[in-house]
């Protein structure tokens, strides 16, 4: 038991990793045709949103903080984009992108500024920012706007043989690649780590903290895109469900809430965990207010686990 506890705390996200697997082994039992060449693309676009916001939740976490405001902040992104800029005739992919995720940069970075600058805790500036964003969305689209046909209809298919989905989810997963191979990811970890021994190293820590939040609104903004595509309509009242499935799916994929433990592998692999109870309890027949519940049930299991078993931490206290 200890050899196994061992290799799960050395590798975050192999516990998240195993569950999936099972999970997979059982949607193919229950649905033999899921993992259908033909079906590939749509169940990638249906995945794509549960990553990218568990991929912009994930550095808030990694410096020390949270970001509850992630979720919103991706569904404000597919409103503007699908009521505002699209209407006003601005809804072309090199008008809208850099519009989306400037917009999406600019709510990241005053989160983090108020967190990081004006020393809110993360809980009270995040959920601040979280209902400011579900009011402009709400104003934004109260009810469902349907979308005319757009370009990102194609990110919701695929290109010959080649999912679509992938480019959404590939470039955040190529953005944090490209971050590994500089300082900032291993500041970042240092920081959630602890903040007064990456300070005493020379870390900018509060230049850190603010990054991490504004890297997670660009992300968000990657994730309303995904979202537009999928639903090809605006859907405010998606906020408070985002919200919740980002955190969920970074913590159940190995992040420590305390900052300092995780990566994007990770929270990939408690979004797919998050995905596949989701077409199990549909294609059992549960309630969709029971799949509710099950979302929040998996994010107290994932913050039990990381506060436990999976926490080397604690192991080392003990020791």
């Amino acid at each position: 038991m200890s050899r196994v506890q061992g290799i799960l705390q050395r590798r975050s996200w192999a516990f998240a990793f195993v569950l999936a697997l099972i999970l997979l082994v059982v949607n193919l039992i229950v649905s033999p045709s899921f993992l259908a060449p033909e079906r590939l693309p749509a169940t990638l676009a249906t995945l794509a949103p549960f990553v990218l916001v568990g991929f912009a939740s994930t550095p808030a976490i990694l410096s020390g903080g949270i970001d509850i405001s992630v979720g919103p902040l991706a569904t404000l992104i597919n409103c503007l984009f699908i009521a505002v800029l699209i209407p006003a005739g601005w809804g072309e992919w090199y008008v809208a992108v850099p519009i989306l995720l400037l917009t999406s940069a600019a709510v990241g970075t005053v989160t983090g500024i108020l967190v990081a600058v004006v020393r809110l805790h993360p809980v009270v500036a995040s959920i601040g920012v979280f209902f400011v964003l579900v009011g402009i969305a709400v104003t934004i689209s109260k009810q469902p706007v349907p979308a005319p046909p757009n370009w990102s209809e194609a990110l919701a298919g695929s290109f010959g043989w080649f999912p679509a989905a992938a480019i959404t989810m590939g470039s955040v997963a190529l953005v944090w690649f490209v971050l590994r191979r500089t300082a900032f990811v291993s500041n970042l970890l240092a920081t959630g780590e602890s903040d007064i021994s990456a300070y005493g190293s020379g870390v900018n820590v509060t230049l850190v903290r603010v990054l991490s939040y504004t890297l997670g609104g660009v992300f968000a903004g990657v994730g309303g895109i995904a979202l537009s595509a999928l639903l090809q309509s605006s859907q405010s009242s998606l906020a408070t469900t985002y919200a919740l499935l980002g955190i969920a799916a970074a913590v159940l994929g190995g992040a420590n809430l305390g900052g300092g433990r995780g990566g994007l592998l990770g929270t990939f692999l408690g979004a797919v965990v998050i995905y596949l109870v989701q077409q199990l309890l549909t294609a059992a027949g549960v309630q969709p207010s029971l799949v509710q519940v099950t979302y929040g049930l998996v994010l107290v299991l994932g913050v039990l686990l990381g506060a436990t078993l999976l926490n080397p931490r604690l192991t080392r206290s003990r020791a």
